[in-house]
């Protein structure tokens, strides 16, 4: 830093203030400063900091291996929303979402001295474990249900998400809607399950026998298959747009056509779901602004005192928007 200042031709301090943002330099005198660093390929040595602050902005993301569009969505969003506020990340992924696991990712990130943990939980059992990490490290959950006994959670309202998709279709004067869900210890999946049966129940409409499966268009395949070869089907919606994709096909193979015979709504609105044909209507997520809101709360939580009022929210939701689209029509019976 001396080597620095003596090229730049100001004080050490001065050279400090750059490196910290502080606004109290002038522009030129910051611009003299940056070039002295670039010609002498300097880099602050963040360890050292780390030891003067006790802060390394750090944040640690816990993540697990999947390749499903949600999820690793959510890891790039809170990876872009973190970058963006000038923090560097520290990734720890594990295989199963067991609550061992997830303290043993939470004791590895506490090793690089994380200043906070964003966990991605599309289980309870992350949430839980969370809230047993170490006091001094706060900690939150992206995708979790809002327990009152877990660690703070921001997550999509599904619910309400699911509600979109559903009144969507009953607005087309569908009889009901029948449901191609996720699997059954997802709070997602419950979450949706949940939206999609009480707009029914206020709609008056039937509700019909639930069979849960996976994330993936295989099992909306199999689900389709049986949709399909019942007459009295005429909408689906479907936990996410992957299980729409096999939905789609099973009708097609069935000789039903979409939206004529049957109509069809996602939940995630994936890059490619303009593209299927048809265009798939869908409940569209924003990834980049949950990243946002789980970065913010965070920091709420990291900066608040206990005795502060009123203390950081324990959970927030993000508004998710119906995309129509031509997957989704008017009752055939009309």
């Amino acid at each position: 830093m001396r080597d620095v200042a003596k090229l730049a031709g100001v004080s050490h301090q001065t050279v400090s203030r750059v490196l910290n943002n502080h606004p109290n330099v002038r522009q030129e005198t910051r611009e003299r400063v940056l070039e002295a660093m670039r010609s002498l390929n300097y880099r602050r040595n963040l360890a050292a900091r780390t030891l003067v602050t006790r802060q390394s902005d750090t944040l640690g993301i816990i993540g697990f291996e999947t390749t499903l569009f949600g999820p690793a969505s959510m890891l790039y969003g809170i990876e872009s929303a973190a970058r963006d506020a000038g923090y560097m990340v520290s990734i720890a992924s594990v295989r199963d979402l067991d609550r061992k696991q997830v303290l043993e990712a939470v004791d590895r990130l506490t090793q690089h001295s994380v200043d906070g943990v964003i966990a991605i939980a599309p289980k309870q059992s992350v949430t839980h474990a969370l809230a047993q990490a170490p006091p001094s490290l706060q900690c939150v959950a992206v995708g979790g249900s809002g327990e009152s006994d877990a660690a703070p959670t921001v997550s999509i309202d599904n619910a309400a998400g699911a509600r979109l998709a559903t009144q969507h279709l009953l607005d087309l004067g569908h009889a009901t809607v029948h449901h191609a869900a996720g699997p059954a210890d997802w709070p997602e999946s419950v979450e949706r399950i949940e939206g999609w049966r009480r707009t029914l129940y206020a709609a008056g409409a039937v509700v019909p026998p639930v069979e849960h499966g996976w994330w993936d268009a295989e099992s909306g395949y199999a689900q389709g298959r049986k949709m399909a070869a019942d007459p009295a089907v005429t909408a689906i919606f479907c936990a996410n747009d992957r299980i729409a994709l096999g939905v789609l096909r099973a009708l097609h193979e069935a000789g039903k056509r979409v939206p004529e015979d049957v109509s069809v709504v996602g939940f995630d609105d994936m890059p490619d779901s303009g593209f299927f044909v048809p265009p798939l209507t869908t409940v569209h997520q924003d990834f980049g602004e949950l990243g946002r809101r789980s970065l913010a709360l965070l920091l709420e939580h990291m900066t608040s005192s206990p005795t502060a009022d009123p203390q950081p929210p324990d959970r927030v939701l993000v508004t998710p928007q119906l995309v129509i689209r031509t997957s989704s029509g008017p009752s055939p019976a009309l």
